[in-house]
């Protein structure tokens, strides 16, 4: 629609005489987003983007869809006409307008408010629904869950490895490792530069819409991780490797944040006038051949390159002559070298071409997702760099991202502004971030600023009677109502991030009050959890850590260097989802004491003491001297 009717002079000239047209960039305001989508699946029974809603002066919603064509097609009204029609209704009809969008906000303030808490808490019986309608609906053949198009969504891959975690379930961990290694194969994994596309418009991830987001950077590196964790297959940290170094060569902004995304079109190199799908990912045989040479012919097969072009189907025609990269047979070991040598030289060659827009938003919320990645990194595959990377984000996210004024968190920082009051999944991807980092390093500040987030942050949030979280603060002024989110779809919700970070710091301070208000949590989504139990499988997570006694090995030690890290490498090396391994030194004494007391307790008694704990009551320590 942006090409079709919004750059059309006619059609703006229809607009601006009659409506206020508002573009809501949706990463910046989900809040908005989420409230007028809510209305448009309501009153058609279906969402998505872009979405067009219309609204009285007082922002209450009275018409809204989806797409719609620059003329009548398809079935579907001309945008151009409608805006005819909707302006004709208002000037005839306008208290008619205004009293049924009075009723359907009243409709939809009923529908955001609905939740029915469970009458007890959510058990391991709530954890275990998820998983058999995951089974059914695993694609046998490509891996990932149900037809095209076939999004990633590491909030269900996530639950899966815990499930196998808790139950022992060799079947969860297959249908996890075989849609990794599905996606890994497939045209949806950029093979020169690293990193994945949005989704993939078939079943078998070959066709991808090109964009490339942030949060599923993030999120996928540490799916890859903890499959890595399990199996310890190569593949899968080489495939978090070239996600990583994707983010920090090509996302990453001066100051040490991360950019938001990066656009699907771009510039074809053979003609910069035109702007297409994937124009700077795909290739024609005759360009693989001048850059490869003698080596191309075996590139070509291994990845599925054909003279004519490989794309079958393609009713755009976006892809004429071009072939998209996919593994189309199996790495043999002696053509890694060789393989990666052409990688290079074929990325090095990409440099040149046009390169997609680089979205430069730096988004709280996303970067807390990836710091948590980073530090997840640096610990599975033993790199400081990654953990330097986390550091620094986080030292500018905490610097840069407040209102100094009001000891508030801010959502959006963009050429050298920061700015948009924080939402609840800023808040608590952030503060599992910093928990992480704790965990990571020791250093008592990470603890400090998580706690200050949740118990400053997140209580503008929270539903103090009910239990759970809204979307948008309580004094959001521009905002028709409030929404507690507890879908984890591309991202997971606010709330099941938020409780998961509740119980961390009831395990790692001994406070209970967290603990009782993540069960509020829980117990507000329990209905839902039971019925719907796919719609919120990183809540089924959050729920798996609430079932799980408290248990952590924390190592005391003079100063933490490289013995000491070595030393607790030894105890992270398994996937231990709900367990915290964490450093302590003796400068980190005196800052423990007020946040974290129990931890504090735990003494140095020689050059390092390891103390395993569990349901915070620790053994008899293991004492190295």
């Amino acid at each position: 629609m942006a090409h079709e009717s919004f750059e059309d002079e006619r059609t703006a000239q229809v607009l601006n005489s009659n409506f206020v047209p508002v573009k809501v960039d949706r990463e910046e305001r989900p809040d908005v987003d989420r409230v007028y989508m809510l209305f448009v699946q309501a009153s058609t029974g279906s969402g998505g983007w872009p979405m067009s809603v219309w609204l009285t002066p007082d922002l209450k919603p009275f018409f809204g869809g989806t797409y719609y064509p620059p003329d009548s097609r398809y079935g579907r009204p001309g945008f151009g006409d409608l805006l005819r029609h909707l302006a004709e209704a208002w000037k005839q009809d306008r208290s008619k307008i205004q009293d049924s969008s009075v009723n359907v906000t009243e409709q939809l303030r009923a529908l955001a408010a609905q939740g029915e808490s469970s009458s007890s808490d959510p058990d391991r019986t709530h954890f275990m629904t998820a998983f058999p309608q995951f089974r059914r609906s695993y694609d046998e053949r490509w891996g990932g869950f149900g037809s095209a198009p076939k999004f990633p969504r590491p909030a269900g891959l996530n639950y899966l490895l815990r499930y196998f975690y808790t139950e022992k379930s060799d079947e969860a961990l297959r249908m996890v490792t075989e849609t990794l290694r599905a996606m890994a194969a497939g045209g949806m994994h950029d093979h020169l530069g690293g990193g994945f596309h949005r989704y993939s418009v078939d079943e078998r991830w070959f066709v991808p819409h090109f964009e490339k987001m942030l949060y599923d950077q993030a999120q996928l590196a540490t799916t890859y991780l903890e499959a890595f964790q399990i199996t310890k297959e190569p593949r899968l940290a080489e495939v978090a490797h070239g996600i990583l170094r994707y983010v920090l060569r090509d996302l990453r902004d001066a100051e040490g944040g991360f950019f938001s995304a990066e656009d699907a079109d771009s510039a074809d190199p053979d003609d910069p006038t035109r702007h297409r799908e994937g124009a700077f990912y795909v290739w024609r045989m005759s360009e693989i051949e001048n850059v490869l040479r003698e080596d191309a012919p075996s590139f070509c097969a291994h990845y599925g390159v054909e003279r004519d072009g490989n794309v079958e189907q393609d009713p755009h025609g976006e892809f004429p002559g071009q072939n998209i990269l996919y593994e189309a047979q199996a790495r043999a070991p002696e053509d890694q070298g060789n393989l990666a040598r052409s990688r290079n030289r074929l990325l090095e060659a990409r440099e040149q071409r046009p390169r997609p827009h680089l979205d430069r938003k730096v988004l709280t919320s996303w970067n807390g997702l990836m710091i948590s990645a980073l530090v997840k990194a640096s610990l599975v595959l033993d790199c400081q760099e990654y953990l330097d990377s986390a550091r620094r984000a986080s030292e500018f996210l905490l610097a840069r991202m407040f209102n100094a004024q009001e000891g508030r968190l801010l959502r959006r920082f963009c050429d050298g502004e920061a700015a948009i009051p924080a939402f609840a999944d800023d808040y608590s991807f952030l503060a599992q971030a910093l928990l992480d980092l704790f965990s990571a390093t020791g250093e008592p500040r990470y603890l400090s600023a998580a706690i200050r987030l949740v118990d400053e942050g997140l209580a503008h949030f929270e539903d103090r009677d009910g239990g759970g979280f809204y979307s948008t603060p309580e004094d959001a002024p521009d905002v028709l109502l409030r929404i507690k989110d507890d879908y984890d779809g591309a991202e997971p919700s606010a709330n099941s991030v938020a409780i998961d970070v509740l119980f961390r710091l009831w395990h790692l301070t001994g406070r209970d009050e967290y603990r009782d208000r993540g069960q509020r949590a829980l117990r507000f989504f329990g209905a839902r959890l039971k019925s719907q139990p796919t719609m919120a499988p990183q809540m089924l997570s959050s729920l798996g850590r609430s079932l799980t006694p408290p248990e952590q090995v924390v190592i005391r030690c003079e100063r933490i260097g490289h013995e000491a890290q070595q030393l607790a490498a030894k105890y992270r090396e398994g996937f231990s989802p709900f367990s915290e391994v964490i450093l302590l030194d003796d400068e980190s004494e005196g800052s423990l004491a007020q946040v974290a007391p129990f931890l504090n307790s735990l003494n140095r008694k020689e050059r390092f003491t390891i103390y395993h704990c569990h349901d915070f009551v620790c053994d008899l320590p293991e004492v190295l001297a």
